[in-house]
């Protein structure tokens, strides 16, 4: 069993040369006698930041596979070691195989320990991250969330999100349907995309789990795109290109090129790993 973390290496001045090297890999594991296959590729640019600030990873083991993406966010470099943080404690814990067969569990556990070690480690200092994280086991998507990072669904021609994120514009159309917030109060709060929860705070709470697994049928493609990512391309255009040829690390490229070729002066970190379920 082993632990891939793409992290940021290295970037040239110009837009076209942020994106970072795609990988792939292939993950064949026994399940009785059935034979399972996946396929990953990621990639990610700086944007127009000065410090790239996302992180991801993927753990293999038990014929399942789990992929973790972190958005950082913070002063200086508190972001940046946010998102490390969080990935190399979401790689530690899934190296447990246990992992694989109790997966609510150790996504609760992983996020816990990972808002401790983020605290720890910042000592004071701003940082935190927006965290998602998914599990592949026998045809069965586990998924849980906190902060913006979307995990998305690719089948049928059709990208459907399984997360709804911790942003004031969700929680606000959530309180709505709840009576708990007036329709103009509502309203006026539907824009804001702040994120309210994420690891690295003292109140740290909710997390975003799945209610019961999502069954996959084979060649799927199941995503997990940061903030910098899905505000930056459409999703109409995440859709033709997971529907076009080609290896997932050419598809992150493709999209992350996308995000590259819109430089402005705002553009946040962007990044995406995609994996496909054979």
């Amino acid at each position: 069993m082993g632990m891939d973390i793409w992290l940021p290496a290295m970037w040239a001045l110009g837009a076209a040369a942020l994106c970072l090297t795609a990988y792939r890999f292939l993950v064949m594991g026994r399940q009785g006698k059935e034979y399972r296959q996946y396929e990953t590729g990621a990639c990610a640019t700086i944007g127009s930041r000065e410090v790239q600030e996302d992180a991801y990873g993927t753990v293999e083991g038990q014929g399942g596979i789990m992929a973790v993406l972190a958005d950082g966010m913070g002063s200086s470099y508190g972001g940046r070691i946010a998102s490390r943080t969080a990935v190399e404690v979401f790689g530690d814990m899934f190296r447990d195989d246990n992992a694989f067969y109790n997966p609510q569990y150790y996504f609760r556990r992983a996020f816990h320990a990972a808002n401790r070690s983020i605290l720890e480690r910042l000592g004071g200092e701003r940082g935190a991250a927006s965290v998602a994280a998914v599990m592949v086991k026998c045809r069965k998507l586990y998924y849980a969330s906190v902060g913006n990072v979307k995990v998305a669904v690719y089948r049928n021609g059709e990208l459907v999100p399984v997360t709804s994120g911790h942003t004031v514009s969700v929680l606000a159309r959530k309180k709505y349907m709840e009576g708990k917030l007036t329709r103009q109060a509502a309203v006026s709060l539907l824009e804001q995309h702040r994120t309210y929860n994420y690891v690295g705070q003292d109140g740290f709470h909710d997390i975003e789990f799945f209610d019961v697994p999502i069954t996959l049928y084979g060649g799927e493609y199941v995503t997990l795109l940061s903030g910098g990512m899905y505000e930056a391309v459409s999703w109409r255009e995440i859709e033709e290109c997971l529907a076009k040829r080609g290896s997932c690390a050419e598809k992150a490229l493709e999209l992350t090129e996308l995000v590259n070729g819109r430089i402005s002066e705002d553009v946040d970190n962007a990044s995406i790993v995609i994996l496909r379920v054979g």
